[in-house]
């Protein structure tokens, strides 16, 4: 099984892993800096290099339980040492833009009672639905400001790992309106914005909400009676 080593690291930029295994579309190693992607948070891309040779990471996926790096050409065998790099311009644009959506869910669960229905993101911009009967352009304004706020109080932010049993004695800890959890995961990942929000999640944040940068409302709308939607970016 592959080490992912962002989950303890999201400021890992580069690493040296063994090929462990091949598949028709890439590679799988023993350790990796690359975000597999999930919770809305695409997967990372960025280089393999061996010797002279170089691959051009587009995504991972998962192939029978294994992870994979996919690349093009002819592939490393089986015990190759790579070196990992990651496009880090894009891995800390998310990183950024995942902590403004939790940010954003914090602000929305603690000021309406808000439960988020649905979420995806890309480098810079993103989108979050939230349990709410109504949504105006004065709300969105008020949503702005409030998040602005939370980015300018410097608030730290802080992994955590917790056994499933106690994890699910938090608070509000899932905030999502299904509980999109796996039943086999026996330990659970936090992630705390001290002083706002704790969720459980498995995707690559900043290290304070100052780093975030300013982020702005920039649309919302209606999916449905209590479904309304909130579109994000931020400052690059």
């Amino acid at each position: 099984m592959t080490e992912i080593l962002c989950y303890a690291d999201s400021y890992l930029k580069e690493f040296v892993a063994t090929v462990t295994d091949t598949t028709a579309k890439g590679v799988v190693l023993d350790r990796t800096a690359f975000y597999p992607g999930g919770g809305g948070q695409p997967a990372d891309s960025g280089l393999l290099s061996a010797g002279d040779d170089v691959y051009q990471v587009k995504k991972l996926s998962r192939s029978d339980g294994k992870l994979v790096h996919e690349i093009d050409g002819d592939m490393p065998p089986i015990g190759t040492q790579v070196h990992g790099v990651l496009d880090w311009g894009r891995r800390h644009q998310l990183m950024r833009t995942h902590t403004a959506l939790h940010i954003l869910c914090g602000v929305v669960w603690r000021d309406y009672s808000a439960k988020v229905t649905g979420g995806n993101m890309q480098p810079g911009y993103a989108r979050m639905d939230f349990e709410l009967e109504n949504m105006s352009s004065d709300f969105a304004e008020k949503v702005e400001e409030l998040i602005n706020r939370e980015v300018e109080a410097s608030r730290d932010i802080v992994i955590g790992n917790y056994p499933r049993d106690e994890a699910f004695k938090i608070p509000d800890l899932i905030r999502t309106k299904i509980n999109l959890l796996p039943a086999g995961i026996k330990e659970v990942r936090t992630i705390d914005i001290t002083g706002l929000d704790m969720q459980a999640d498995g995707g690559t944040h900043v290290a304070n909400t100052t780093e975030v940068g300013r982020i702005r409302v920039v649309g919302h709308e209606s999916k449905g009676r209590i479904n309304k939607r909130l579109r994000i970016e931020i400052d690059l």
